[in-house]
Protein backbone atom coordinates (compact mmCIF):
# COMPACT_ATOMS: atom_id res chain seq x y z
CA UNK A 1 0.00 0.00 0.00
CA UNK A 2 1.63 3.33 -1.29
CA UNK A 3 2.49 6.15 1.82
CA UNK A 4 -0.55 8.48 2.16
CA UNK A 5 -0.09 12.49 3.15
CA UNK A 6 -1.48 15.78 3.37
CA UNK A 7 1.14 17.00 1.02
CA UNK A 8 4.13 16.23 -0.52
CA UNK A 9 6.80 18.61 -2.09
CA UNK A 10 8.41 17.59 -4.34
CA UNK A 11 12.19 19.19 -4.39
CA UNK A 12 14.07 20.38 -0.91
CA UNK A 13 15.31 23.72 -2.14
CA UNK A 14 14.76 26.99 0.15
CA UNK A 15 11.39 26.80 -1.91
CA UNK A 16 10.17 23.32 -0.85
CA UNK A 17 11.98 22.73 2.80
CA UNK A 18 10.72 25.83 3.97
CA UNK A 19 7.08 24.96 2.35
CA UNK A 20 7.54 21.94 4.24
CA UNK A 21 8.16 23.18 7.48
CA UNK A 22 5.24 24.76 7.33
CA UNK A 23 2.91 22.48 6.56
CA UNK A 24 3.95 20.84 9.33
CA UNK A 25 3.77 23.56 11.52
CA UNK A 26 0.00 23.63 10.50
CA UNK A 27 -0.60 19.99 11.55
CA UNK A 28 -0.15 18.91 8.11
CA UNK A 29 0.80 15.34 7.32
CA UNK A 30 4.11 16.03 5.47
CA UNK A 31 7.18 14.32 2.84
CA UNK A 32 9.82 15.76 1.19
CA UNK A 33 10.93 13.62 -2.13
CA UNK A 34 14.58 15.08 -3.01
CA UNK A 35 16.97 13.39 -5.49
CA UNK A 36 20.46 14.52 -4.31
CA UNK A 37 20.91 16.73 -1.48
CA UNK A 38 18.87 18.29 1.50
CA UNK A 39 18.84 22.29 0.86
CA UNK A 40 18.57 22.03 -3.17
CA UNK A 41 21.15 24.52 -5.27
CA UNK A 42 21.04 27.23 -3.10
CA UNK A 43 22.13 25.54 0.23
CA UNK A 44 24.62 23.43 -1.48
CA UNK A 45 25.82 25.01 -4.70
CA UNK A 46 24.58 28.20 -4.94
CA UNK A 47 23.33 31.03 -2.69
CA UNK A 48 25.19 29.98 0.80
CA UNK A 49 28.98 28.55 -0.67
CA UNK A 50 29.31 31.33 -3.27
CA UNK A 51 29.12 33.85 -0.32
CA UNK A 52 31.82 31.82 1.47
CA UNK A 53 34.02 31.94 -2.07
CA UNK A 54 33.43 35.57 -2.01
CA UNK A 55 34.08 36.34 1.36
CA UNK A 56 37.64 34.83 0.78
CA UNK A 57 37.97 37.03 -2.46
CA UNK A 58 36.82 39.70 -0.35
CA UNK A 59 39.67 39.02 2.70
CA UNK A 60 42.16 38.38 0.01
CA UNK A 61 41.01 42.17 -1.31
CA UNK A 62 41.37 43.92 1.86
CA UNK A 63 45.18 41.92 2.71
CA UNK A 64 45.94 43.05 -0.91
CA UNK A 65 45.40 46.57 0.03
CA UNK A 66 46.76 46.52 3.86
CA UNK A 67 48.67 49.30 3.39
CA UNK A 68 45.85 51.41 3.31
CA UNK A 69 44.95 50.90 6.78
CA UNK A 70 48.44 51.61 7.91
CA UNK A 71 48.81 47.34 7.98
CA UNK A 72 51.82 45.37 6.80
CA UNK A 73 50.71 42.36 4.84
CA UNK A 74 53.48 40.89 2.31
CA UNK A 75 53.59 37.45 0.81
CA UNK A 76 49.86 37.31 0.14
CA UNK A 77 49.05 33.81 -1.67
CA UNK A 78 45.96 31.87 -2.25
CA UNK A 79 45.30 28.03 -1.38
CA UNK A 80 43.07 27.21 -3.34
CA UNK A 81 41.81 23.96 -2.19
CA UNK A 82 41.44 25.40 1.50
CA UNK A 83 39.27 27.96 0.04
CA UNK A 84 37.25 25.55 -1.98
CA UNK A 85 37.19 23.41 1.09
CA UNK A 86 35.85 26.40 3.51
CA UNK A 87 33.09 26.78 1.09
CA UNK A 88 31.97 23.11 0.81
CA UNK A 89 32.39 22.78 4.89
CA UNK A 90 29.71 25.86 4.97
CA UNK A 91 27.15 23.51 2.78
CA UNK A 92 27.81 20.58 4.40
CA UNK A 93 26.95 22.33 7.72
CA UNK A 94 23.58 23.80 6.59
CA UNK A 95 22.83 20.42 4.71
CA UNK A 96 23.01 18.86 7.94
CA UNK A 97 20.59 21.78 9.53
CA UNK A 98 18.37 21.17 7.19
CA UNK A 99 18.85 17.07 7.49
CA UNK A 100 18.26 18.20 11.47
CA UNK A 101 15.01 20.45 10.65
CA UNK A 102 12.93 17.68 8.55
CA UNK A 103 13.40 15.60 11.89
CA UNK A 104 12.40 18.04 14.37
CA UNK A 105 8.98 18.87 12.46
CA UNK A 106 8.66 15.25 11.64
CA UNK A 107 8.73 15.17 7.61
CA UNK A 108 9.61 12.42 6.13
CA UNK A 109 12.28 12.40 3.69
CA UNK A 110 12.05 10.13 0.36
CA UNK A 111 15.48 9.99 -1.64
CA UNK A 112 14.87 9.42 -5.09
CA UNK A 113 13.38 10.94 -8.55
CA UNK A 114 10.26 11.94 -8.00
CA UNK A 115 7.44 12.21 -11.32
CA UNK A 116 3.51 12.38 -10.82
CA UNK A 117 1.75 9.85 -12.32
CA UNK A 118 -1.68 11.59 -11.30
CA UNK A 119 -3.37 13.93 -9.58
CA UNK A 120 -2.26 13.32 -5.59
CA UNK A 121 0.10 10.10 -7.10
CA UNK A 122 3.86 10.68 -7.27
CA UNK A 123 5.98 8.11 -7.79
CA UNK A 124 9.36 7.93 -6.62
CA UNK A 125 12.46 5.98 -8.16
CA UNK A 126 15.48 5.55 -5.92
CA UNK A 127 17.95 3.01 -4.34
CA UNK A 128 15.81 0.93 -3.07
CA UNK A 129 13.59 0.97 -6.58
CA UNK A 130 10.67 2.08 -6.99
CA UNK A 131 7.44 3.13 -4.48
CA UNK A 132 4.46 4.97 -5.15
CA UNK A 133 3.08 8.05 -2.31
CA UNK A 134 -0.22 9.69 -2.00
CA UNK A 135 -1.06 12.99 -1.00
CA UNK A 136 -3.93 15.30 -1.03
CA UNK A 137 -1.95 17.96 -2.59
CA UNK A 138 1.22 18.06 -3.58
CA UNK A 139 3.78 21.07 -4.49
CA UNK A 140 6.46 20.94 -6.61
CA UNK A 141 9.74 22.92 -6.38
CA UNK A 142 11.56 21.46 -8.59
CA UNK A 143 14.09 24.46 -8.92
CA UNK A 144 15.69 25.29 -12.50
CA UNK A 145 19.17 24.71 -13.39
CA UNK A 146 22.46 26.22 -15.45
CA UNK A 147 21.53 27.32 -19.32
CA UNK A 148 24.12 25.81 -21.82
CA UNK A 149 25.30 27.62 -24.64
CA UNK A 150 24.37 25.56 -27.85
CA UNK A 151 27.72 25.80 -29.09
CA UNK A 152 30.00 25.20 -26.04
CA UNK A 153 28.58 22.85 -23.64
CA UNK A 154 30.04 22.80 -19.94
CA UNK A 155 32.74 19.72 -19.84
CA UNK A 156 33.51 20.68 -16.29
CA UNK A 157 37.46 21.16 -17.72
CA UNK A 158 37.92 23.87 -19.62
CA UNK A 159 34.17 25.21 -19.92
CA UNK A 160 32.60 25.80 -16.44
CA UNK A 161 28.49 26.40 -15.11
CA UNK A 162 28.39 27.71 -11.45
CA UNK A 163 28.53 24.52 -10.09
CA UNK A 164 32.32 23.64 -11.87
CA UNK A 165 33.38 27.35 -10.64
CA UNK A 166 32.78 26.15 -7.07
CA UNK A 167 34.69 23.75 -7.22
CA UNK A 168 37.54 24.20 -9.32
CA UNK A 169 40.10 21.41 -9.91
CA UNK A 170 43.00 24.45 -10.69
CA UNK A 171 43.33 28.17 -10.67
CA UNK A 172 42.39 29.60 -13.79
CA UNK A 173 45.14 31.90 -15.15
CA UNK A 174 42.44 34.12 -18.09
CA UNK A 175 39.17 33.91 -17.51
CA UNK A 176 36.05 34.61 -19.39
CA UNK A 177 32.86 34.89 -17.73
CA UNK A 178 29.86 34.89 -20.36
CA UNK A 179 26.88 36.87 -18.89
CA UNK A 180 27.10 39.54 -16.49
CA UNK A 181 23.86 39.04 -14.18
CA UNK A 182 24.62 38.05 -10.39
CA UNK A 183 25.55 35.10 -10.86
CA UNK A 184 28.50 36.09 -13.90
CA UNK A 185 29.51 38.81 -11.92
CA UNK A 186 30.18 36.98 -8.39
CA UNK A 187 31.86 34.67 -10.22
CA UNK A 188 34.08 37.80 -11.88
CA UNK A 189 34.61 39.02 -8.81
CA UNK A 190 35.61 36.27 -7.14
CA UNK A 191 38.06 35.43 -9.48
CA UNK A 192 39.75 38.89 -9.94
CA UNK A 193 40.23 38.92 -6.41
CA UNK A 194 42.17 36.29 -6.43
CA UNK A 195 44.28 37.31 -8.94
CA UNK A 196 43.04 35.79 -12.35
CA UNK A 197 42.61 38.25 -15.64
CA UNK A 198 38.76 38.45 -15.64
CA UNK A 199 37.11 39.03 -18.71
CA UNK A 200 33.17 39.91 -18.73
CA UNK A 201 30.93 39.65 -22.11
CA UNK A 202 27.62 41.05 -22.09
CA UNK A 203 25.14 40.91 -24.83
CA UNK A 204 22.99 43.78 -23.50
CA UNK A 205 24.22 47.36 -23.33
CA UNK A 206 25.57 47.36 -19.96
CA UNK A 207 26.08 45.13 -16.84
CA UNK A 208 23.65 43.63 -14.66
CA UNK A 209 21.11 45.11 -16.81
CA UNK A 210 18.08 43.92 -14.51
CA UNK A 211 19.57 46.75 -12.11
CA UNK A 212 19.29 50.82 -12.02
CA UNK A 213 20.85 52.07 -15.38
CA UNK A 214 23.50 54.30 -12.89
CA UNK A 215 24.10 51.16 -10.47
CA UNK A 216 25.32 49.05 -13.73
CA UNK A 217 27.25 52.17 -15.07
CA UNK A 218 29.01 52.75 -11.33
CA UNK A 219 30.00 48.76 -11.06
CA UNK A 220 31.53 48.86 -14.27
CA UNK A 221 33.56 51.82 -13.38
CA UNK A 222 34.72 49.94 -10.19
CA UNK A 223 35.42 46.11 -11.83
CA UNK A 224 37.49 48.20 -14.66
CA UNK A 225 38.85 49.95 -11.85
CA UNK A 226 40.10 46.88 -10.26
CA UNK A 227 41.33 45.13 -13.48
CA UNK A 228 38.76 43.41 -14.68
CA UNK A 229 37.74 43.76 -18.86
CA UNK A 230 34.14 44.75 -19.32
CA UNK A 231 32.60 44.04 -23.22
CA UNK A 232 29.11 45.17 -23.06
CA UNK A 233 26.98 44.85 -26.73
CA UNK A 234 29.48 42.19 -27.24
CA UNK A 235 28.36 38.69 -28.81
CA UNK A 236 29.98 35.09 -28.47
CA UNK A 237 31.40 33.94 -31.80
CA UNK A 238 33.15 30.12 -32.11
CA UNK A 239 34.32 28.42 -29.44
CA UNK A 240 37.03 25.90 -29.65
CA UNK A 241 37.73 23.97 -27.11
CA UNK A 242 41.66 22.75 -26.66
CA UNK A 243 43.74 20.80 -24.20
CA UNK A 244 44.91 23.74 -22.64
CA UNK A 245 43.07 26.75 -23.34
CA UNK A 246 39.63 27.74 -24.71
CA UNK A 247 39.54 30.08 -28.08
CA UNK A 248 37.03 32.60 -28.05
CA UNK A 249 35.79 34.64 -31.12
CA UNK A 250 34.08 37.87 -29.46
CA UNK A 251 32.65 40.85 -31.61
CA UNK A 252 32.92 44.02 -30.04
CA UNK A 253 29.99 46.83 -29.86
CA UNK A 254 31.27 48.44 -32.88
CA UNK A 255 31.34 44.79 -34.85
CA UNK A 256 35.08 44.39 -34.99
CA UNK A 257 35.68 40.29 -34.00
CA UNK A 258 38.70 39.27 -31.73
CA UNK A 259 39.66 35.90 -30.95
CA UNK A 260 41.13 35.51 -27.71
CA UNK A 261 42.80 32.46 -25.86
CA UNK A 262 41.31 31.52 -22.15
CA UNK A 263 42.51 28.88 -19.89
CA UNK A 264 38.70 28.73 -18.64
CA UNK A 265 35.19 29.66 -19.53
CA UNK A 266 31.91 29.98 -17.38
CA UNK A 267 28.57 30.09 -18.74
CA UNK A 268 26.43 32.59 -17.01
CA UNK A 269 23.57 33.35 -19.40
CA UNK A 270 20.65 32.39 -17.08
CA UNK A 271 18.66 28.99 -15.89
CA UNK A 272 16.13 26.42 -17.24
CA UNK A 273 13.46 25.36 -15.25
CA UNK A 274 13.57 21.73 -14.04
CA UNK A 275 10.42 20.91 -15.07
CA UNK A 276 10.95 17.72 -17.82
CA UNK A 277 10.51 13.81 -16.49
CA UNK A 278 8.29 14.84 -13.66
CA UNK A 279 4.61 14.59 -15.22
CA UNK A 280 3.60 17.59 -16.45
CA UNK A 281 2.27 16.78 -19.59
CA UNK A 282 0.57 13.56 -18.03
CA UNK A 283 -1.68 15.70 -15.86
CA UNK A 284 -2.02 18.74 -18.52
CA UNK A 285 -0.35 20.91 -16.04
CA UNK A 286 -0.33 24.23 -18.25
CA UNK A 287 2.92 26.45 -18.42
CA UNK A 288 3.35 29.65 -19.17
CA UNK A 289 5.50 32.15 -21.48
CA UNK A 290 8.97 31.04 -20.86
CA UNK A 291 8.47 27.43 -19.73
CA UNK A 292 8.17 27.44 -16.11
CA UNK A 293 4.59 26.12 -14.90
CA UNK A 294 2.12 28.30 -15.09
CA UNK A 295 0.52 29.37 -11.32
CA UNK A 296 -1.42 31.91 -9.31
CA UNK A 297 -0.47 33.91 -6.73
CA UNK A 298 -0.63 31.63 -3.89
CA UNK A 299 0.86 29.13 -6.05
CA UNK A 300 -2.09 26.83 -7.67
CA UNK A 301 -1.55 24.96 -10.84
CA UNK A 302 -4.79 24.66 -13.57
CA UNK A 303 -4.99 21.19 -11.89
CA UNK A 304 -6.75 20.94 -8.44
CA UNK A 305 -4.39 19.86 -5.44
CA UNK A 306 -1.31 20.25 -7.49
CA UNK A 307 1.02 23.50 -6.56
CA UNK A 308 4.37 24.79 -8.00
CA UNK A 309 6.81 27.34 -6.53
CA UNK A 310 10.59 28.91 -6.86
CA UNK A 311 12.69 28.88 -9.50
CA UNK A 312 10.18 26.65 -11.84
CA UNK A 313 7.73 29.79 -12.03
CA UNK A 314 7.32 33.11 -12.15
CA UNK A 315 10.57 34.87 -11.79
CA UNK A 316 11.96 36.78 -9.77
CA UNK A 317 14.49 33.36 -9.50
CA UNK A 318 15.40 33.98 -5.95
CA UNK A 319 16.08 31.55 -2.94
CA UNK A 320 13.89 34.57 -0.45
CA UNK A 321 10.84 34.47 -2.93
CA UNK A 322 10.91 30.45 -2.98
CA UNK A 323 10.90 30.59 0.56
CA UNK A 324 7.44 33.21 0.63
CA UNK A 325 6.01 31.43 -2.13
CA UNK A 326 6.65 27.97 -0.05
CA UNK A 327 4.63 29.84 3.42
CA UNK A 328 2.06 31.16 0.94
CA UNK A 329 1.63 28.25 -0.83
CA UNK A 330 1.52 25.83 2.94
CA UNK A 331 -0.91 28.37 4.26
CA UNK A 332 -3.42 28.03 1.00
CA UNK A 333 -3.63 24.47 1.61
CA UNK A 334 -4.07 24.06 5.15
CA UNK A 335 -6.93 26.99 3.94
CA UNK A 336 -8.44 24.42 1.77
CA UNK A 337 -7.68 21.29 4.19
CA UNK A 338 -10.11 23.48 6.56
CA UNK A 339 -7.77 25.50 8.80
CA UNK A 340 -9.65 28.92 9.76
CA UNK A 341 -6.73 30.49 11.08
CA UNK A 342 -4.07 30.93 8.51
CA UNK A 343 -5.04 34.38 6.22
CA UNK A 344 -2.44 33.87 2.79
CA UNK A 345 -1.49 36.67 0.43
CA UNK A 346 -0.23 36.37 -2.76
CA UNK A 347 2.77 37.41 -3.59
CA UNK A 348 3.94 41.06 -4.26
CA UNK A 349 6.72 41.25 -6.95
CA UNK A 350 7.95 44.55 -6.20
CA UNK A 351 8.66 44.16 -2.92
CA UNK A 352 11.26 41.39 -3.26
CA UNK A 353 14.76 42.62 -3.05
CA UNK A 354 17.54 41.54 -5.33
CA UNK A 355 21.02 41.26 -3.99
CA UNK A 356 24.63 40.63 -5.90
CA UNK A 357 27.39 39.61 -3.74
CA UNK A 358 30.55 41.49 -5.93
CA UNK A 359 32.72 43.86 -4.96
CA UNK A 360 30.93 46.49 -4.22
CA UNK A 361 27.77 44.45 -3.33
CA UNK A 362 24.56 45.75 -5.10
CA UNK A 363 21.02 45.68 -3.56
CA UNK A 364 17.89 46.92 -5.07
CA UNK A 365 13.82 46.92 -4.39
CA UNK A 366 10.81 47.86 -6.52
CA UNK A 367 10.76 50.28 -9.79
CA UNK A 368 14.23 51.51 -11.40
CA UNK A 369 13.96 54.86 -12.35
CA UNK A 370 13.61 53.79 -15.85
CA UNK A 371 10.79 51.03 -15.08
CA UNK A 372 8.91 54.11 -12.70
CA UNK A 373 9.35 56.48 -16.01
CA UNK A 374 8.11 53.88 -18.52
CA UNK A 375 4.52 53.56 -16.16
CA UNK A 376 3.62 57.00 -16.25
CA UNK A 377 5.31 58.14 -12.97
CA UNK A 378 6.01 61.47 -11.88
CA UNK A 379 8.97 61.12 -9.53
CA UNK A 380 11.14 62.43 -7.20
CA UNK A 381 14.57 60.93 -7.31
CA UNK A 382 17.59 61.25 -4.59
CA UNK A 383 20.89 60.18 -4.88
CA UNK A 384 23.08 60.43 -2.00
CA UNK A 385 27.07 59.21 -2.05
CA UNK A 386 28.94 57.26 0.07
CA UNK A 387 31.91 59.80 0.30
CA UNK A 388 29.59 62.16 2.01
CA UNK A 389 29.01 59.01 4.57
CA UNK A 390 31.42 59.32 8.12
CA UNK A 391 31.20 55.47 8.50
CA UNK A 392 32.29 54.72 4.38
CA UNK A 393 35.44 57.01 5.11
CA UNK A 394 36.63 55.35 7.86
CA UNK A 395 35.92 52.30 6.45
CA UNK A 396 37.94 52.76 3.69
CA UNK A 397 34.78 52.12 1.78
CA UNK A 398 33.91 55.66 0.19
CA UNK A 399 33.13 54.45 -3.19
CA UNK A 400 29.39 53.61 -3.55
CA UNK A 401 25.63 55.32 -3.52
CA UNK A 402 21.76 54.94 -2.09
CA UNK A 403 19.28 56.19 -5.17
CA UNK A 404 15.52 56.19 -4.03
CA UNK A 405 12.51 56.42 -6.36
CA UNK A 406 9.52 58.57 -5.00
CA UNK A 407 6.59 59.01 -6.90
CA UNK A 408 6.24 62.87 -6.65
CA UNK A 409 2.02 62.93 -6.03
CA UNK A 410 1.36 60.48 -3.07
CA UNK A 411 5.46 60.20 -1.85
CA UNK A 412 4.86 56.58 -2.36
CA UNK A 413 8.96 54.38 -1.91
CA UNK A 414 8.57 53.22 -5.92
CA UNK A 415 11.93 51.77 -5.87
CA UNK A 416 15.69 51.74 -3.89
CA UNK A 417 18.63 50.71 -5.62
CA UNK A 418 21.99 50.93 -3.67
CA UNK A 419 26.34 49.97 -4.41
CA UNK A 420 28.76 49.80 -2.04
CA UNK A 421 29.51 48.11 1.62
CA UNK A 422 27.34 45.69 3.04
CA UNK A 423 24.62 47.42 0.97
CA UNK A 424 23.00 43.67 0.89
CA UNK A 425 22.55 44.15 4.64
CA UNK A 426 20.55 47.45 4.49
CA UNK A 427 17.94 47.16 1.82
CA UNK A 428 15.57 45.30 4.32
CA UNK A 429 15.01 48.65 5.37
CA UNK A 430 13.66 49.81 2.58
CA UNK A 431 11.70 46.48 1.75
CA UNK A 432 10.11 46.41 5.23
CA UNK A 433 8.83 50.51 4.55
CA UNK A 434 8.00 49.30 0.51
CA UNK A 435 5.23 46.16 2.37
CA UNK A 436 4.18 49.12 5.32
CA UNK A 437 3.12 51.38 2.22
CA UNK A 438 5.58 54.16 3.45
CA UNK A 439 5.48 57.71 1.80
CA UNK A 440 8.64 60.14 2.08
CA UNK A 441 7.31 61.33 5.09
CA UNK A 442 7.96 58.15 7.56
CA UNK A 443 11.28 57.69 5.70
CA UNK A 444 12.38 60.84 6.83
CA UNK A 445 11.05 61.31 10.51
CA UNK A 446 12.93 57.74 10.30
CA UNK A 447 16.07 58.48 13.22
CA UNK A 448 19.40 56.60 11.84
CA UNK A 449 22.05 55.73 13.75
CA UNK A 450 25.21 57.48 13.84
CA UNK A 451 27.92 56.40 12.74
CA UNK A 452 26.56 54.30 10.08
CA UNK A 453 26.18 54.00 6.23
CA UNK A 454 22.76 53.62 6.49
CA UNK A 455 22.75 57.07 7.29
CA UNK A 456 23.22 57.15 3.46
CA UNK A 457 19.68 55.86 3.02
CA UNK A 458 18.01 58.29 4.92
CA UNK A 459 20.30 61.57 3.23
CA UNK A 460 19.05 59.79 -0.09
CA UNK A 461 15.35 60.34 0.80
CA UNK A 462 16.24 63.56 2.04
CA UNK A 463 17.84 64.30 -1.46
CA UNK A 464 14.91 63.50 -2.88
CA UNK A 465 13.13 66.27 -2.15
CA UNK A 466 16.13 68.31 -2.30
CA UNK A 467 16.88 68.06 1.80
CA UNK A 468 19.78 66.59 1.71
CA UNK A 469 22.39 67.84 4.35
CA UNK A 470 26.08 66.38 3.66
CA UNK A 471 25.90 67.48 -0.10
Amino acid sequence: MADTYDVIVLGSGPGGYVSAIRCAQLGLKTAIVERERLGGICLNWGCIPTKALLRSGEVMHQMKHAKDYGLAAENITADLDAVVKRSRGVADQLNRGVTGLMKKNKITVHMGTGKLTAPGKLEVTGEKGTETLEAKHIIIATGARARDLPKAKADGERIWTYRHAMTPKEMPSKLLVIGSGAIGIEFASFYNDMGVDVTVVEMMDRIVPVEDADVSAFLEKQLKKQGMTIKTKANVGAIEKGDKAVKVTIKDKDGKEETTDFSHVIVAIGIVPNVENIGLEDLNIEPDKRFHIKVDGYGRTNVPGVWAIGDCVEGPWLAHKASHEGVTTAEAIAQELGNKDVHPHPLDRNNIPGCTYCHPQIASVGMTEAKAKEAGYELKVGTFPFIGNGKAIALGEPEGFVKTVFDAKTGELLGAHMIGAEVTEMIQGYVVGKTLETTEAELMNTVFPHPTISESMHESVLAAYGRAVHI
